[in-house]
């Protein structure tokens, strides 16, 4: 464990420029939709993380040739050979990623048969997938539950269906795209997640032939076609690291400019962002011309001084807040005046890392009731999924252990943001999500070393 520790010490601002890259939401589903085309797909921005060595690890076990590209985070695939992997060689190169799932459909239609390993994925509630499997079984799939996993089948082919989710899943929601854009006939899935990742996933399949339609009220309908070719894109930038970054400045009286970041997917966490009392100023991108290198857009975050103020936050599915966006926060409004309450809908356990902001000097309360109005699947069920955030506390520096890849971030801010030397253990699970976040940190200021 002595090797995947962060000395941080705490108390100085962060302050400076960094870049956000393809959202990590987005770009491992990205890859495995290479697997449909039967020719290279290129996609851009895509950032060194944990999850895309994954996925390239399984694409490679399943024949696709992936190679990097001429620009810094372009990766081209190549899906001519499609094979069958051993289920040992996919368990080992799966690893806790629950990204596997994801690949039924393509192999369905690749090569007739899949495995899904065991999944893991972070401990923030059990996260099942019972929405995944069903809708494959719509579509005319076989599973077989064996000791080492999933194995499916389709005998008869993958047939168009009518599916309705009882949640609106993102994971579920791309499941259907990738196996709906080859099965015969037409697919209407109802009570769809619309993320701008998950459009932004349509917008690659539209590319490689796929025939969508966005009607309201979350319906998407998908008209089957015989085959679809490559694509070439450049992903959205990721709004999960943009807003952590934000709530890191905020935390940390800081003023930091996160490029790539975009505007219009981030509305909801501006609006909370200013509510709370931090500022920000978005700068449009300008393309390059005769005489002018051009500009990068993005969205610089600061502090203005003073104090912050309490706010009542709920998180939801797109267009409400996001709950990865909640953690990060929840550090800077430790540093507010007076009862936040925030009351997370979409995850049962994602408040367990407010134990260690407490040791750290912070006043939060979990508690098991709805504190909202929002729809919540939680209500009356045992899962503490609400928290009231009593401040300002002074937050001192602690040992800290991350639990999962959000709630890691969150710790970090806590120990940038608190007095003292702090050592965070388990530092590389941020890895899954934040790309080269210790040179970000230098970049911005921040005292942290490897011991």
């Amino acid at each position: 464990m002595t090797d995947d520790v962060l000395v941080v010490h705490g108390g100085t601002p962060l302050e400076g420029r960094i870049r956000v890259r393809g959202a990590k939401n987005l770009v491992s589903k990205a890859m495995v939709a290479a697997l449909l085309g039967d020719s290279p797909s290129r996609l851009f921005d895509v950032p060194k993380i944990r999850d895309v060595e994954v996925v390239r690890g399984l694409l490679g076990l399943h024949g696709v040739k992936v190679t990097d590209g001429d620009e810094d985070g372009e990766l081209v695939f190549d899906p001519s050979n499609v094979e069958s992997a051993s289920t040992d060689q996919i368990n080992v190169h799966a690893g806790s990623s629950r990204i596997p799932i994801l690949f039924c459909g393509p192999l369905l239609h690749r090569l007739g048969h899949a495995f899904i390993p065991d999944l893991g994925g972070c401990h923030i509630g059990p996260r099942p997938i019972d929405f995944h499997l069903q809708a494959l079984r719509e579509f005319g799939a076989t599973v077989d539950k064996t000791p080492e996993g999933l194995h499916l089948s389709a005998p008869n082919g993958l047939h168009g269906t009518k599916f309705a989710l009882p949640y609106p899943s993102v994971g579920a929601t791309e499941q259907v795209l990738l196996t709906a854009v080859m099965a015969e006939g037409v697919t209407e899935l109802r009570n769809a997640a619309v993320e701008p990742e998950i459009i932004d996933l349509i917008c690659i399949l539209q590319k490689m032939g796929a025939i969508i339609k966005v009607h309201t009220d979350r319906v998407i309908e998908i008209q089957g076609v015989k085959k679809l070719h490559g694509y070439t894109h450049r992903p959205i930038p990721d709004r999960i690291e943009a807003a952590s970054w934000a709530a890191a400045a905020l935390a940390t009286r800081g003023d930091v400019e996160v490029l790539g970041a975009q505007q219009a997917d981030m509305m909801t966490f501006l609006n909370v962002f200013r509510s709370v009392g931090g500022e920000y100023e978005v700068t449009d991108a300008r393309p390059p011309k005769l005489g002018d290198p051009g500009q990068e857009g993005g969205i610089r975050f600061w502090h203005p001084g003073g104090e912050l103020n309490a706010v009542a936050l709920e998180t939801d599915v797109h267009p409400g807040f996001m709950t990865d966006w909640q953690q990060p926060l929840v550090v800077a409004l430790t540093q507010a005046r007076g009862l936040s309450i925030v009351h997370e809908t979409v995850y049962e356990q994602r408040l367990g890392y407010t134990e260690a902001l407490n040791t750290m000097g912070a006043n939060i309360q979990v508690y098991r009731d709805c504190l909202g109005g929002t729809p919540c699947r939680f209500g009356r069920r045992n899962f503490k999924h609400s928290a009231v955030i009593a401040g300002p506390s002074k937050l001192h520096a602690a040992d800290l252990v991350i639990p999962d890849l959000r709630a890691g971030f969150s710790h970090l801010i806590a120990a940038l943001a608190a007095e003292g030397t702090s050592r965070v253990y388990g530092v590389d699970l941020i890895n899954r999500g934040y790309e080269d976040f210790e040179k970000k940190l230098a970049d911005l200021g921040a005292h942290v070393e490897r011991p």
